[in-house]
């Protein structure tokens, strides 16, 4: 049986961190999500942690973990300027971002600023590359 004080921890913490579609919308976190999700609350100690392997919508294999969107929202970026929050980000992934992850598309935000627009942004069509002809 959970203590009380166990059972609010595990809440507080789940209502914080929202899970992701997983690896490519596949419902299973690979290796590398993992890893981001658990550098960013070590890193950052997120109020709202949103992950989404967006590697799926590009030409990369199946079960590819290449391309992530992430909403961080934290009192970690007050006053700090966008540039200087997503420098924090990228710190915290530097491994992932120097090995396995190609693209990180980071909304950095604080607590007030996530409550005036609680979403994660949505990124636009992968054209393929160099695969297909560009307008």
């Amino acid at each position: 049986m959970l203590s009380g004080q166990l059972v609010v921890r595990l809440f507080s913490m789940a209502s914080r961190v929202c899970m992701s579609r997983g690896s490519a919308g596949s419902g299973v976190i690979g290796p590398v999500e993992a890893a981001i999700r658990t550098k960013l609350e070590q890193a950052l100690n997120p109020e709202v942690l949103e992950l989404r392997n967006e590697s799926g919508g590009h030409a990369v294999p199946p079960g590819s973990e290449t391309h992530f969107r992430v909403a961080v929202v934290s009192s970690r970026f007050e006053g700090l300027s966008p540039l200087q929050r997503h420098r924090l980000v990228h710190a915290a992934l530097s491994e992932e971002l120097a090995g396995p992850v190609h693209a990180l598309a980071i909304q950095a935000r604080t607590p007030a600023q996530w409550k005036e627009n609680p979403q994660l942004d949505t990124s636009p069509a992968c054209l393929g590359g160099s695969k297909k002809s560009r307008n």
